[in-house]
């Protein structure tokens, strides 16, 4: 065996931690970007929706049709673990089917050419990684599995129930990459808020709060997927206290209507949703994103406007939108009454339209402020022209804005947090000058 490796990673950035994981397993072959040439073609897919579960089919066969003779294709991840016994049938393609228990023994499952399912689901704990996308920033996991619910939700059927790593696990693997230059991190997983209740403590979160301020070379982070039901108000107050993690609230709330979330089996109805909702609002600095779902079984015209019209009032800074996906092994895939697909579509683009609205007014009411920035480098605009973000945004996923001029001659430098006015907006990318550089 050859030893270039061409590596994908699809879904969410739980799923880049596990690829970056298998990536420091194989630290001794070459990545390359051309899958014509590499000896091992390792696809780490999503189950998530239909969408993702076609988007990883298709990904798999495409570098198939493409890959040279003598490779070796490996399928990982949660669809080859959700759908293991029917893609070792259906896809002969595939060479080697692994799911999400094994991410830290590819470099095994290579040597003996072999598909493999461990039992458990892989918890990172000492795992070595190759940090992608950024020489700065790194995503933190902080456990695996789920123990919500939802009616929609297939994660717990394949994931399992919440496993929770340890305080000092997490700090070693942040202290790890703080040596590295590394001072910038979002913490993860599919229910971040309930982190250490299977271990019986129920604010974790501010306990890792606590851990990872001591940590020296820490200088902002973030808490992604934080779940209404195990978010209290003392957890926000704590969080607003933190000089190191900002004021970023992602929350995804899914609907708003009382008998809508019942149905959901969210655990919260409206009232305790909006008490939460409003106590982020009202801190300084707050940055709220929320994700809701369209045309879930049962799911009226006056439940979906509702649903619209709080969005478009509220005051979300992101709103991500998702269309139903009817998923087996969940309580919603045998429910009677579904929305017709065209219905969905429809729901979708309106709620899309006002999501986007949104964020334009968020970006727009920057306009004039003072804020931390990071530079990523030259803008896909113009060479002359840098592509930043704000400090409190999630990479990626919040946008980027563009350095087009500062007050002093001094030369910019990539990765480096600087103060910035936001000047102006192009679309839905705002300006800055930075002060002072």
């Amino acid at each position: 065996m050859g030893n270039k490796l061409h590596i994908v990673s699809l879904g969410c950035t739980k799923n880049l931690v596990d690829t970056e994981v298998m990536m420091g397993k194989l630290k001794n072959f070459e990545l390359t970007q051309n899958q014509e040439e590499a000896d091992v073609i390792i696809v780490n897919t999503c189950g998530f929706i239909d969408a993702a579960k076609q988007e990883s089919i298709n990904t798999v066969l495409n570098l198939h049709d493409a890959r040279k003779e003598d490779s070796v294709l490996v399928m990982a991840g949660c669809l080859s673990e959700r759908y293991k016994e029917e893609l070792a049938k259906d896809m002969p393609e595939v060479d080697i089917f692994t799911g999400v228990g094994d991410y830290d023994k590819i470099d095994e499952l290579l040597i003996e050419k072999k598909s493999r399912f461990s039992s458990e689901v892989f918890l990172i704990d000492g795992a070595e990684r190759v940090v992608t996308g950024s020489t700065y920033h790194a995503y933190i996991k902080l456990s695996e599995g789920c123990n919500q619910a939802c009616s929609f939700c297939a994660i717990p059927s394949f994931k399992g129930k919440l496993n929770s790593r340890s305080l000092d696990s997490i700090a070693k693997e942040v202290e790890g990459l703080v040596k590295k230059g590394y001072y910038d991190f979002s913490f993860v997983s599919q229910d971040s808020s309930s982190f250490l209740r299977d271990q019986n403590i129920k604010d974790g979160l501010s306990l890792l709060m606590q851990r990872i301020e001591l940590i020296d070379g820490v200088k902002s982070a973030r808490i992604l997927y934080l779940y209404p039901s195990t978010t209290t108000i003392n957890l926000l107050k704590n969080i607003a206290k933190s000089e190191i993690f900002h004021n970023y609230f992602d929350m995804p709330i899914q609907h708003i209507n009382d008998d809508m979330l019942r149905i959901m089996k969210r655990g919260f109805g409206k009232k305790e949703t909006l008490e939460l909702l409003e106590f982020m609002r009202e801190l300084p600095n707050s940055f709220i994103r929320t994700s809701f779902i369209v045309g879930h079984p049962n799911e009226t015209q006056e439940m979906f406007d509702e649903m619209c019209e709080f969005a478009a009032s509220f005051g979300f800074d992101r709103i991500n939108v998702f269309a139903y996906s009817d998923e087996e092994t969940t309580p919603a895939h045998e429910m009677s009454d579904k929305i017709p697909a065209k219905t969905i579509e429809k729901r979708a683009k309106i709620l899309g339209k006002i999501a986007s609205e949104c964020t334009q007014k968020s970006l727009k009411n920057e306009i004039g402020k003072e804020v931390k920035i990071i530079i990523d480098g030259e803008s896909d605009e113009h060479e002359y022209i840098l592509s930043a973000k704000e400090l409190i945004w999630a990479p990626e996923i919040d946008g980027e804005l563009y350095i087009n001029d500062r007050t002093s001659d001094n030369e910019l430098i990539f990765g480096k947090i600087y103060s910035a006015t936001i000047t102006d907006i192009a679309g839905d990318i705002l300006t800055a000058t930075v002060d002072n550089a």
